[in-house]
């Protein structure tokens, strides 16, 4: 098992050190202003009218970086800051979460696999490393074999994550762009938030596969 707690600790280090990086980046561009003066609202209306998603609302949420796009009611929601001010940091992740609405109204296939995988992926994340825990520790092969197949699905969810979230960031660069509401400047700025923003699902797919090799090599002794 020390190996396990080895993994945790590099986790844990490595995700406090992106976490910290995504903190600055964000803390620097939501103190600057946008050159167009918009707000992460009126970033996410501009765009979503120019695609024709009139029918995607954009609401307010509590909190910080709470940012996200729900496929479900249709809804873009962006945290308070985000929503109000017309910062660099609200505008790009205003545009990267209609980025998300953009995928879901084109059918993706991406996030229609992602979307089917959620079920099997909530189970895996909450019961596989249980289970595969419980399975060395009482040297259960069949137990540890479970878990190893339920948490590789969770892995399988956070990898096919990882090119939504670039595809995402790519299309609200690109849409800002065409639509004449970034500088130059902006975009660089914007850009650094989005890659801040997309390490941290690199940090925690790297983690969860450090884990899952973990398991697998001991279903194999």
């Amino acid at each position: 098992m020390m190996t396990y707690y080895l993994i945790g600790i590099v986790a844990f280090v490595g995700s406090m050190l992106v976490q910290g990086w995504l903190k600055s980046t964000y803390g620097k561009w939501s103190q600057r202003a946008n050159t167009a003066g918009l707000s992460g609202r009126d970033t996410a209306l501009t765009i979503l009218r120019a695609n024709g998603l009139n029918d995607v609302r954009v609401e307010a949420v509590r909190g910080e970086l709470t940012d996200h796009y729900d496929p479900r009611s249709r809804t873009v929601r962006l945290s308070e800051g985000n929503y109000a001010r017309a910062s660099v940091a609200g505008m790009a992740v205003a545009a990267h979460e209609v980025g998300h609405a953009i995928q879901h109204a084109t059918g993706y296939r991406a996030l229609n696999l992602r979307n089917a995988l959620l079920p099997v992926a909530n189970i895996g994340s909450q019961f596989g490393p249980i289970l595969a825990i419980f399975g060395i520790m009482l040297g259960a092969t069949g137990l540890l074999q479970v878990g190893v197949w339920l948490f590789a699905a969770a892995v399988a969810f956070q990898l096919i994550t990882l090119p939504i979230e670039f595809d995402a960031s790519r299309r609200a660069l690109k849409q800002m762009e065409t639509l004449g509401i970034v500088t130059p400047t902006d975009s660089g700025g914007a850009r650094s938030v989005l890659n801040a923003a997309a390490m941290t699902y690199v940090a925690a797919a790297a983690t969860s596969i450090a884990y899952l090799l973990y398991f697998l090599s001991a279903s194999r002794d």
